[in-house]
């Protein structure tokens, strides 16, 4: 084709090509290019108006310090050793204002630990002292009060509502920095474990960078709302690698209220002992995966026994949410309090069922040592060296008729006595098979992945994982 028939035919000739092409990309650019009526994003706006509810906390008090010479028997029988002394300490933190009108605080448990004195300071740099009105460790949260006027406060959002990949902005004094502000995503949700295995709650990850000092600082949405209480951090050098966590606020504003109104905070008791479901114990049970808590001891009268709970029960739920493992389930009941009703969801059976419960209340407790037991030889497995167990032995009187092995003795510190193995233990079960001499015991503890236990103690059924 000819360039006058192409013309002809309505394509644009080479010249008018060229001249169409950097007509689009003018058009492109100017449309791509910042203008005064589309300044840039920026945070400013939001920071400038939540910032004045975040405080920073400096704390200063005393903690006892040891004479190593008084661990000596020599020192301590032929010298008198001075009294324990105490060493001055200071620390920082951060807080966020939730009530103006009352002068409330939030902030971290671990803050405040050993304190005598704490100053609240104020963006404005005010100073003011302020005292505590309750501590939880179980869920590191802490509530300040301080008397003064012209309080800035933060509003609660909703945790419920966040998802990973939404904005959140940290607010807090990291290394003594006042009011540094960080931003990042919400990284992820439902962690547990993080304050030690005795605490509660589900946490919320971010890559927001959270440092020491930022501990009880605010981890605010878009919408400027409190979502969270930054806590913790994971380190190798105590400073920040994108790993940060928080405390969802509606976890925070539960526990503050316990605290405003009576200085404590009650939790609910189910009344089990649990423990994880690994891939081999959901081979063994039957299970589509290893999700869920396998109870193992069911407490006497406790909520579990009352709603008909029983050993071997796989949880996998409470009130519909979804239980991970023991920890999560741990946390699930432990943030209810005590009356709560709720509903249980157990495979029992390889059969999906749910139970209702009335939690009781979670109270410290004090678990007794074993009592000393002789040396024994080692058993049948390397988990159960140091329990001398004999084949079932119907005359004996501690079997009381029940079929099974008789845990004879076990020696304090052994493998068997770290996994729960206690004497006058009648074992019952290997694996969910009945057992009535140390041969059969034997057989299926053959290159068994898993060991699990099933023992009669005290009238009672309970199971052990021993592997």
């Amino acid at each position: 084709m000819s360039h006058a028939a192409a013309a002809r035919r309505g394509r644009p000739t080479g010249t008018r090509s060229r001249a169409r092409a950097f007509a689009l990309a003018v058009v492109w650019v100017a449309a791509a290019a910042p203008t005064a009526a589309q300044p840039p994003p920026t945070l400013a706006t939001l920071v400038e108006r939540v910032s004045p509810a975040v405080v920073n906390i400096s704390v200063s008090g005393s903690v006892p310090v040891g004479n190593p010479l008084a661990e000596d028997e020599l020192f301590r029988r032929f010298f008198q050793l001075p009294p324990e002394s105490r060493r001055e300490i200071q620390s920082a933190g951060s807080g966020v204002i939730v009530d103006a009108s009352r002068g409330y605080i939030l902030t971290n448990h671990h803050v405040l630990e050993n304190a005598d004195r704490i100053t609240v300071t104020l963006l404005d740099n005010r100073s003011l002292e302020a005292r505590v009105v309750g501590s939880d460790e179980g869920s590191d949260l802490a509530v300040l009060q301080v008397d003064a006027t012209d309080l800035a406060e933060m509003s609660f959002g909703d945790s419920a509502e966040l998802k990973v990949g939404d904005y959140v902005v940290a607010i807090g004094n990291p290394f003594g920095l006042s009011h540094t502000v960080t931003a990042g995503i919400v990284s992820g949700l439902g962690r547990t474990g993080i304050t030690g295995p005795d605490g509660y709650g589900d946490f919320i990850q971010t890559d927001a960078s959270i440092n020491p000092g930022n501990s009880g600082g605010a981890l605010v949405n878009l919408d400027g709302e409190l979502i969270g209480i930054n806590t913790a951090i994971f380190s190798r050098f105590g400073g920040n690698i994108g790993i940060g966590f928080a405390i969802p606020v509606n976890t925070a504003r539960d526990v503050m209220e316990q605290l405003i109104t009576s200085g404590t905070v009650s939790r609910g008791l189910l009344g089990v002992s649990i423990n994880n479901v690994t891939p081999e114990l959901a081979e063994t049970y039957g299970l589509r995966d290893s999700s869920g808590a396998i109870v193992m001891a069911v407490t006497p009268g406790s909520a579990a026994e009352q709603a008909g709970i029983r050993i071997d029960d796989v949880i996998v739920s409470v009130n519909g949410k979804r239980v991970r493992d023991a920890a999560t389930l741990r946390n699930a009941i432990g943030m209810l309090r005590p009356g709560e009703r709720v509903a249980v969801g157990l495979v029992r059976d390889g059969r999906e069922q749910t139970v209702n419960a009335v939690l009781g209340e979670l109270t410290p407790t004090t678990v007794a040592a074993p009592p000393p037991a002789p040396e024994a030889p080692p058993a049948l497995d390397p988990v159960l060296a140091g329990a001398t167990i004999l084949d079932h032995d119907p005359s004996r009187p501690e079997l009381r008729g029940v079929a099974g092995l008789l845990v004879e003795s076990v020696a304090p510190e052994s493998p068997a006595a770290d996994r729960g193995l206690r004497p006058g233990d009648v074992i019952v079960e290997v694996n969910r098979q009945r057992v009535r001499t140390l041969d059969e015991a034997s057989r299926i503890m053959a290159n068994a992945r898993t060991i699990m236990l099933k023992v009669r103690r005290n009238g009672r059924d309970q199971l052990l994982l021993m592997r």
